[in-house]
């Protein structure tokens, strides 16, 4: 494809407290060997840090990149009011703390067009900075932390349930209303589940890579993944036949812990073996999965895993039904029709 001929790329970014990350995230966005025009919109939630301040240094840096205001600070509302602000065909998702890798938009765009997609990603690739961080990507990088989820493990190219962030048609977006703003969490999934029920492609493929910086302690983690399990059980409740055995997983593996305690306890000491077998296993799992890690971050493995398995778990069968009701509510056929002219109209 000719340099003329590329499409412009429009970037959005939602961001929250996003001091740590930003400039080089953006930074990283605008060293893309990318010749076609370019966009950045971030969408600034109510940050308490010196996010706002940082944004505003790079629009003055550079005229590509603008602002918007997203006074709830949810995730998928900043991502609606950047699209609304944004104006080009291929919309690029990335957030506040996601580098790019080289090449990553010209090899998103490129294959958008080749394999008439609806939907290009790839790679969640985990990278921290201090040991714990270092510890939580090896989790989130290995089958036994995540399954086998394609964008997290890697894998061959092909139709995927759903990629990491994305490159879209922003017809697609447009077409489908954009991101369901009540989907605290596991807006990615629930938005790439309603372009494949329309029909549309979504494309993994392993050369396209976003490093991602891991949460930086045990409690932002356990929140962090808390929060998938309750919003995914939300998903599985809305999309009826949208549930997959991975995600039944964490809370299978939680329940049997917590049972073998107890039964250990209450009726006979054998029963210990369910949760001693669970801890024999993510230890067992954390020797392969820590390979090239320092000897602290090795130790921190097992705990990084238990944090992910139990907090997801946790999350998910504690969901409260209300919010699978609220949703539904939300996304009738007259509301979502409110809703689709409000967000992208």
């Amino acid at each position: 494809m000719a340099a003329e001929e590329l499409p412009a790329v429009s970037v959005i970014m939602p961001v929250l407290n996003e001091e740590r990350h930003l400039r080089t995230a953006v930074r990283r966005i605008l060293e893309q060997d990318y010749t076609g025009a370019m966009e950045v919109v971030i969408a600034l939630g109510p940050s308490t840090d010196r996010t706002d301040a940082i944004a505003a240094e790079l629009v003055a840096e550079d005229s590509r990149v603008r602002t918007v205001s997203n006074p709830t600070g949810r995730t998928p509302a900043g991502l609606n009011a950047a699209i609304r602000a944004s104006s080009h065909p291929i919309v690029v998702r990335v957030d506040g703390h996601g580098l790019l890798t080289p090449g990553y938009i010209a090899t998103a765009v490129r294959l958008l067009g080749e394999m008439e997609a609806a939907n290009v990603g790839g790679i969640m690739h985990a990278e921290g900075e201090t040991e714990w961080e270092k510890a939580v990507a090896a989790a989130m990088t290995a089958k036994i932390g995540v399954g086998n989820a394609a964008f997290h493990t890697g894998g061959l190219a092909g139709p995927a349930e759903t990629v990491y962030l994305g490159v879209f048609r922003r017809e697609v977006l447009e077409k489908l209303g954009g991101y369901n703003e009540e989907f605290i969490r596991a807006q990615d999934w629930e938005l790439n589940y309603r372009i494949r029920q329309d029909g549309g492609l979504i494309w993994f493929t392993p050369q396209l890579k976003v490093t991602y910086r891991p949460r930086p302690s045990v409690r932002a983690l356990a929140k962090q993944y808390k929060d998938y399990g309750r919003w995914r059980r939300v998903v599985t409740r809305y999309h009826r036949g949208s549930v997959n055995l991975r995600y039944l997983a964490p809370p299978t593996a939680l329940v049997t812990v917590l049972l073998g305690l107890v039964l250990g306890i209450a009726v006979h000491p054998a029963f210990l073996i369910l949760p001693g077998g669970y801890l024999a296993g993510i230890v067992g799992g954390s020797v392969p999965a820590g390979r090239g890690l320092s000897a602290r971050a090795r130790l921190q493995l097992p705990v990084a895993l238990a944090t992910m398995h139990f907090s997801w778990g946790f999350g998910f069968l504690t969901s409260p039904r209300r919010l699978a009701r609220k949703v539904i509510a939300s996304t009738a056929p007259a509301a979502r029709s409110a809703s689709m002219a409000q967000h992208l109209g």
